[in-house]
Formats: C-alpha cells, structure tokens, sequence
C-alpha cells in the first residue's frame, strides 16, 4: 500500500471536510467509500486497518470526516443524519470527478445506515457492506437517552459521549426520528453483505436481521464472532476487510472507468489536489504526477520530466534483459540510474555536431547502468551497445512529432 493521500471536498454545509485515499501499489481492481460511526472520525482504528488491508487487495478507498468531526470544518451541532448523508453524496460526487465513483460503499456503525440510505441515489455502486449497522438511526438516541427530554425543553445541551462532550440540538433528534434505513434498504438495489458480531453491546444483533429481511437478494450475512462493535482487535479488522474484498469482486466490474479504458493511450486527469498533481492511467495502472513542495506541488509523485527519465530508465532495462535471456548471459540483477538536467549544446560531449552547432540549452539525460555480475570490458561496451538500442532512447535522440487538439471534456 501507498501512503494516504491527504484529500479536500466541499461538504453539504459548504465545509472542507478532510479525507484520505488509500491507493493500491499496482492496478485498481474496484474503489470504494468508507462512512465511519456516529462521533468517530476517518482515522478511527477499525478504518484505518480496513482501509489499509482493502488496498493491499487491490481496492483503492476513500475514508472521509464528517461536518463537524475530525479534520473536518464546520459545528456538528449543525449536522445531523440528513447532513451525513448529503456529505456521503458529496464525497462520491469528488471521487467521480477526481478519481472514480465508487463501486463498493461500505459503512461501520451508524456509517453503515447512511450508506444504506444513500446507496439509491448513487448509480455507480454496485455493492454495499455494513459493519454492525443498526436498522434503525433512532438507536442512536441510546447514546444520550438521559439528556433528551432536557434537549427538546432547551433545544440544546452539551453531553458526553466517547469520553468528549458534543453539542446535541433538537433538530438533531427530529431528524433522526423521520429517517428510515429500513426504506433505503428495499429500494436501493445493490448487492449487500451484512456483518455484525452477535455479542456487539452498541448496536444488538437484532438490527442486522432487520436490514437482511428489507433488502433484495444478493444479500449475504458474516458474523463477526467475538468481535467488539468498533473492531478494537486488528485481527477482526483485517478478518473484516479480506472478506470485503473476497465478496464484492463477484460483483464488481474490473475497476477502470469505461471512459479510460477504451483509450489506447495514457489518459492523465487533475484530481483537484493540490496546484499540479494528476493521476495517470496507462489502461488498469495508475500513478500520480506532481512537482516538489518548493515549486507548489505536493510532491505526491514524479514529475513530468521524471517520467521521462523512469520511460529511459525502464526501457534500458528491460532491452538489456531481453539481450541477455536470448544470448544466456548472465547479468544478475540490473539497475539503471537516469538524471535529468538542461545543458548547453555546445558542451554536451556525446551529441552529434549538428546538434551542437544550434547552440542554446538542451535537455541532457545521464544514464548509469549498474549490473550485479563481474563483466569484462568487452561485455561492459557490448552493455553500452545494446543500452543505445532501448526504444525510447532512439525516440528521445530522434526528432519527433506531437499532434494536439482539442477534445470532449472527460470527467
């Protein structure tokens, strides 16, 4: 897994919320987005490892705070269930733009309610997990049950919950009472996996009956054994996320946005990170581009120049190897080093004497192939000979051509 990329979206009171994108190393079979529990936050233990163990599979995740919660901006006296739910949407309609919307919704707790009545408005999803959700938003009432009463008489008062003391308006409380996950879940037609720990003391095992017997098939239940209801235990968290991952790809299509896959080409698309960075699809693989920190960037990736030196690096390689299996040369492990900067011509040493008459800067790239096995200098200059021969360095001494025009806007 790759480090969590920091993202930022406008959320349904017109807050930044704060989110993270755990991106896979390699193909993106599927992308998901993670709804975390009533009060909780993105960075939440069970989050965290679930996140982590699904891009170790391959599927990249969005985990996100709500209004209010985390490093999210905005009151979370303002919010209430209505509002997660538009910042459910809002979150997806930043994937959809930036990255990808995603085809797995999984929500934890009272994350798994939102999810389940969102999962209608969101057409690309075609598979939703919920993790010991209850059936009904009004359970969360549970949390300050003593203070209710005093809440409808004053409209507002402070109450402790996890240890930390939140603001609970009125408006909170009546929209919870007119919120009905048992209606999301009979008309949201996604396939549906249910988990829930039989011996969960927050949410009883009784709400995970209720939503398998609202929803359409496929549906499917995962007990959760001995599992605590906010998966303190690695185990049960990494148990939870390989399951996801085993379950959702009989129903999730490969994961490339149609758009891009039909390209023949690399397709690179501004995530709205940042001042540059972009990420780039080259059919199922992607990676970002980025400048440095000093120049403005996030530095979350290579540079465009630094492609071209991995293109240099990589062909050579891979040229030299091809060489080596068909001649049965053993050269152990090869690794090549590429470094870019802009030089006069007339002090480049190894171009041609046309190009150095042109006078002016040009971009020189310094090549170092360093090869594991003792050679002797008449391999090391055969090395040399067949390094010149990589593709890309012909296209890079060659002069060439690009044609540009303009195209429909790709989302």
């Amino acid at each position: 897994m790759v480090k969590p990329v920091k993202v930022m979206f406008q959320g349904s009171m017109g807050h930044n919320l704060a989110g993270r994108m755990d991106l896979p190393i390699g193909p993106v079979r599927a992308y998901a987005l993670f709804a975390h529990c009533f009060t909780c936050s993105k960075d939440i233990f069970a989050a965290k490892h679930i996140a982590s163990e699904l891009s170790n599979q391959g599927i990249a995740v969005l985990r996100f705070d709500f209004t209010g919660l985390g490093s999210s901006q905005g009151e979370f006296a303002n919010t209430n269930f209505s509002s997660n739910i538009e910042d459910l949407l809002q979150a997806v309609a930043f994937m959809r733009a930036s990255y990808q919307a995603p085809a797995i919704l999984i929500g934890h707790s009272l994350g798994g309610a939102a999810v389940l009545s969102a999962a209608h408005k969101i057409p690309e999803a075609e598979a939703v997990v919920t993790i010991g959700a209850p059936s009904d938003v009004k359970h969360v009432l549970n949390n300050f049950e003593a203070h209710i009463d005093d809440i409808k008489q004053k409209g507002e008062v402070d109450v402790q919950l996890t240890g930390r003391s939140f603001k609970i308006k009125k408006q909170f409380i009546d929209d919870l009472e007119k919120s009905s996950v048992i209606d999301g879940a009979k008309v949201m037609n996604k396939a549906l996996m249910i988990m829930h720990s039989p011996i969960d003391d927050v949410v009883g095992i009784e709400n995970a009956g209720n939503i398998f017997v609202a929803a359409k098939h496929p549906k499917s239940f995962i007990s959760l054994d001995k599992a605590d209801h906010l998966l303190t235990n690695s185990d049960d968290a990494i148990y939870v996320a390989k399951t996801i991952s085993a379950w959702v790809m009989r129903f999730v299509d490969n994961n490339m946005d149609k758009s891009i896959a039909e390209q023949k080409g690399v397709v690179v698309k501004e995530t709205g990170q940042g001042k540059f960075q972009n990420l780039a699809f080259s059919g199922k693989h992607h990676i970002f581009a980025d400048e440095p920190v000093q120049l403005g960037g996030l530095d979350s990736g290579p540079g465009p120049y630094d492609f071209l030196a991995i293109s240099l690096a990589a062909c050579t390689s891979m040229t030299l190897r091809m060489y080596a299996t068909f001649k049965k040369i053993d050269l152990g492990r090869i690794s090549v080093e590429v470094n870019h900067n802009k030089i006069y011509a007339k002090d480049c040493q190894d171009c041609l004497q046309d190009v150095r008459k042109n006078g002016g800067k040009i971009d020189h790239f310094e090549r170092i192939i360093y090869i594991e096995s003792d050679l002797d200098e008449v391999l090391q200059n055969k090395v040399l000979e067949i390094a010149d021969k990589c593709p890309v360095h012909k296209t890079l001494e060659n002069r060439n051509s690009v044609a540009t025009r303009v195209g429909l806007k790709k989302q």
